[in-house]
């Protein structure tokens, strides 16, 4: 499977796969909606069904609030402003962005992407917020509605200002290619956009040129990789990470039969725009993320139904744990120290960094979370 439709098939399977059951009442989602967060102290933010943003204290490991979203759930995918006062989320199934104050729950900007009466536009797994908090992106994919079918359009950049309100419109719109995108800011304000190869944008103009190639790799001794990436985490780490699988050929005859398949990590290191590649164990099982250790960026995390731990530059093993159920995304605390698994059910499973026991399991309220993207930072 191409990595794009990799990306697309699985992402909308996943999204749909889960049958939620609720597990609290709006009364008691209503709770502490207007606790304040405390400078200094690290969270995690996540959604989840019905339609749910939960702020989760990690120094107790206890969910602090939960604030009720607007419209309809779905993907959940969210990402936290450079001040980390506000969510910001593509929700409403696929076709919608808001934004949330994280301290009261109050929604401070919503933008519904259709921008037209006879357009239906969606965005596939597509968000960023600039360095400075001042604009959104999105790539949006609409199709003009008629009588008797729809019209595919060319996909659009959607740039939109951050104080637009609850009616927002694009300020800027540029063409781009189709199958696009997760995606994140570089700390110059570039944007990097994922399709068949990772694209780098200049937001003022829309011009893009590739950044880092995946399907058009090139990358002697290997065939083409396999990527699924439908998590944007902003990772403490500072890149834009992406597991592969690849084929490795034993010789130039490229004999696909005898070629062994190995798990690698491209990134791009978002302060400095510079690219990675690093192949760290061989095919045996399915992994959905991976992330680096920020106290020892050569450890990498992977999960899906197994939490397993490796040293990337020994290509080694070096602790597995069995995880209940199967979890789409890992997620790591500032000081390396544990490691958080989300997606999927209702719950996050935290574990030791260094050995991969289990610590704990947080509840939350409401129903499963499909693929949401959990944040984790310091206010």
């Amino acid at each position: 499977m191409k990595p794009r439709t990799a990306t697309l098939l699985c992402a909308a399977l996943l999204a749909a796969a889960p049958v939620h059951a609720e597990h609290a009442s709006p009364a008691e989602l209503a709770n502490n909606t207007a606790a304040p967060l405390v400078a200094g102290r690290e969270y995690m933010v996540l959604a989840n069904h019905p339609n749910n943003l939960s702020v989760i204290d990690l120094a107790d490991n206890t969910v602090l609030k939960t604030c009720a979203l607007p419209d309809a759930y779905g993907p959940g995918l969210l990402q936290i402003s450079p001040d980390h006062r506000q969510a910001w989320l593509l929700n409403n199934r696929f076709g919608s962005i808001y934004g949330v104050e994280l301290d009261s729950c109050n929604v401070i900007f919503s933008a519904n992407m259709s921008l037209a009466a006879d357009e239906r536009t969606k965005s596939v797994l597509s968000l960023a917020i600039s360095p400075d908090g001042k604009e959104i992106y999105t790539v949006q994919n609409p199709s003009r509605i008629y009588v008797d079918r729809y019209e595919v359009q060319q996909p659009r950049l959607a740039v939109y200002d951050t104080a637009s309100g609850l009616d927002a419109k694009p300020v800027r719109t540029f063409p781009m290619p189709r199958q696009l995108s997760v995606m994140q800011t570089g700390a110059d304000g570039t944007l990097y956009v994922a399709g068949p190869d990772v694209y780098k944008v200049d937001v003022k103009t829309g011009k893009y040129e590739v950044a880092m190639p995946i399907l058009n790799w090139n990358r002697p001794g290997y065939g083409a990789p396999d990527v699924l990436n439908a998590w944007p985490v902003q990772t403490i780490t500072r890149e834009f990470a992406f597991l592969y699988t690849a084929p490795k050929f034993k010789d130039d005859k490229q004999d696909i039969a005898s070629a062994d398949f190995v798990w690698g990590i491209m990134s791009i290191d978002l302060r400095t725009g510079a690219v990675s590649v690093a192949d760290f164990a061989p095919l045996t099982e399915v992994y959905f993320t991976g992330i680096r250790s920020p106290k020892n960026p050569n450890h990498l995390f992977t999960v899906l139904n197994v939490l397993r731990k490796y040293d990337i530059k020994e290509q080694k093993l070096l602790a597995s744990a069995d995880v209940g159920h199967a979890y789409y995304q890992a997620s790591v605390n500032h000081d390396g120290s544990r490691v958080y698994l989300s997606g999927t059910l209702h719950d996050i499973a935290v574990f030791d960094a260094e050995t991969l026991e289990k610590i704990t399991t947080i509840p939350l309220p409401g129903g499963d979370q499909a693929t949401n993207t959990a944040q984790v930072f310091i206010r």
